[in-house]
């Protein structure tokens, strides 16, 4: 082959091709593991029900935390990892295998043969090798439309990706209210059929079209990375569970342990990464604007999304809904279908403003939706616990709105901002930025609802009871029970007041009258409105501040410069000659 101008032609026209299967390929990847991230959440109640466990046992909280968080821990700790490994032995290839591992996961996790904490620990088990796929393919998506697409169309494919990712994580939540109204397993044989001839189509389809860095393992980065993260993520899991007088586990020596060993290893890792000759993660990356403050706007954007997501669900399911006339066992599936804005709104931005990137230009419209998406939180502060849904429909809406201007145009700007041959592992980086703040998201919004709803709900509670004829004693005992049960109560769409009560018998010595106003739907969405509204403005309040330090962010990020690929460091600091065995 020779140099000259005509050598690219012949491809042009299949390249065309190509890169429009990549784009359907990659769409369908991210939707599928975006949307097992939330279908599981919406589900929990039959899940819960289908392996016999107790929603509310104190033991059974630890087990409801890790189908939420363990999947989202898992991506947040490997997405770099994989890759990094993308990147030196081919994009392609480990997103094929990430494809077979997810659909793989997906077939066990529906044959749960077990009952009890065995089921719980089976589903948690299998979610983690799921999300290995999952990181196997969110990883290498944005690099393999990065390199498929010229830069002037790399705008529009992110966002159709980045559109695809967000919206399975909202359909999830309707998806998976209608699947287990059926069979609870349904949450995860819908991955089955579909995984299986994306899998198919992706070994005969796609190819490589990036260069390849070779290189080799950094085994001590990986190692101080994976254990580092998972120690603190999975510190923020038993921080929410109580411990001993605790309203929450943040007193708990182990957590206090966890996080201190985990930061020391990420210290760790940094100092390794700079002294290695072939680094997991290529720390210079940090030295573009583009890239370093895009990550750190879309890390606080993915906190403060993660978080008011859990906590409309719970706000609808625990107070709204019950209000209006919905039953408990119904709430989960209308939650999702009364949020089905905010997924309309981000339907609606996001592929327009992946598009208008390409042309404008990245920064006036992250800039412009992190700004909006900080708005949307302080009138969502502002609404009353019994709202007006016209108005929250707005509000949610504009948030989607926000999060699609912000969400493609920022993942363009990263990526584009970077080498060609970096774009694996910059997709990877990417990926945990977000993946964290969503893991994160969760440990940070409950610890602040729960500290709003632990100052008022104990005495709230058990003045309530003890007026509806529940005496003293369990009435007093009720109240003591942490804030945290009665927030997982409302998620797994439980009536508590009924669940606590029936044990001790003190509900079938009241009159039927008092029966009948304890377990109806009003006395607890009206009990908990005035704790809960003080832990909303609190979590509203903080998940502001942090869109408008991400538009801050945004706006700090400058131009993007021409990627090069900055030279690797020898193992005393020193800049080495770039080549295959080491450039990745």
């Amino acid at each position: 082959m020779t140099d000259s101008p005509q050598a690219p032609a012949p491809r042009r026209s299949p390249g065309d091709r190509y890169k429009w299967t990549a784009l359907t390929n990659t769409t369908a990847a991210v939707f599928m593991s975006a949307l097992d991230g939330s279908i599981v959440l919406i589900a929990l109640p039959a899940i819960f029900r289908g392996v016999h466990l107790d929603p509310l046992a104190p033991g059974n909280i630890a087990y409801l935390l890790w189908m939420i968080m363990g999947y989202r821990l898992v991506q947040a700790v490997l997405v770099v990892t994989v890759g990094r490994l993308g990147d030196m032995y081919g994009r392609v290839r480990i997103y094929n295998s990430g494809f077979a591992v997810f659909t793989f996961a997906s077939i066990l996790l529906s044959f749960d043969p077990f009952d009890g904490g065995h089921g719980a620990m089976w589903l948690i088990a299998w979610r983690v090798v799921q999300a290995v796929g999952g990181s196997m393919l969110t990883a290498n998506s944005a690099a393999i439309l990065t390199d498929a697409f010229p830069k002037e169309q790399r705008g529009f494919a992110l966002g159709i990706n980045q559109v695809a990712a967000l919206a399975g994580m909202f359909i999830g939540l309707v998806a998976g209210g209608l699947l287990s109204a059926w069979d609870w397993r349904a949450v995860f044989w819908v991955n089955v059929p579909v995984g299986v001839f994306f899998t198919l189509w992706a070994y005969r389809t796609l190819r490589e079209t990036g260069r390849r860095g070779g290189g080799r393992i950094d085994w001590w980065g990986n190692i101080t990375f994976a254990v580092g993260l998972s120690a603190v993520l999975i510190a923020v899991t038993f921080g929410l569970q109580p411990y001993g007088g605790h309203t929450m586990g943040w007193t708990n020596p182990f957590v206090d342990v966890l996080i201190a060993g985990g930061l020391a290893l990420l210290a760790a890792f940094v100092v390794i990464e700079n002294r290695t000759a072939a680094p997991m993660i290529q720390l210079s990356l940090f030295r573009r604007r583009a890239f370093t403050f895009g990550n750190l706007a879309g890390l606080a954007i993915s906190i403060g999304r993660g978080g008011m997501q859990f906590v409309l669900i719970i706000w609808l399911q625990g107070i709204w809904l019950p209000l209006h006339g919905y039953d408990y066992g119904d709430t989960p599936l209308w939650a999702g279908i009364f949020m089905l804005p905010l997924t309309a709104g981000f339907l609606a931005a996001g592929p327009v403003s992946g598009y208008l990137s390409d042309r404008l230009g990245s920064r006036g419209l992250a800039t412009g939706g992190a700004a909006l998406f900080g708005a949307s939180f302080l009138g969502l502060m502002l609404l009353p616990i019994d709202f007006s849904y016209g108005v929250f429909a707005v509000l949610i809406a504009v948030n989607g709105i926000a999060s699609g201007m912000f969400a493609s145009p920022n993942s363009s700007a990263i990526m584009g901002s970077v080498p060609a041959e970096l774009r694996g592992v910059a997709s990877g980086m990417r990926a945990t930025f977000q993946n964290s703040g969503t893991a994160v998201s969760i440990g940070v919004f409950f610890s602040l609802m729960i500290a709003g709803l632990a100052s008022r709900l104990p005495h709230t509670l058990t003045a309530g009871l003890h007026q509806q004829g529940v005496p003293a004693q369990v009435a007093a005992r009720v109240g003591d029970l942490p804030p945290v049960s009665s927030l997982f109560a409302a998620q797994l769409g439980v009536n508590p007041i009924r669940h606590l009560l029936e044990p001790s018998g003190a509900l079938a010595r009241l009159t039927p009258a008092q029966q009948q106003a304890l377990t109806g739907r009003e006395f607890f969405p009206n009990l908990i409105s005035g704790p809960f509204h003080s832990g909303l403005v609190i979590v509203f309040a903080f998940g502001a501040t942090l869109a408008f330090l991400a538009a801050i962010a945004s706006l700090l990020r400058g131009a993007n410069t021409p990627a090069k690929a900055p030279q690797p460091r020898g193992a005393d600091g020193a800049t080495t000659r770039p080549d295959r065995r080491t450039t990745a």
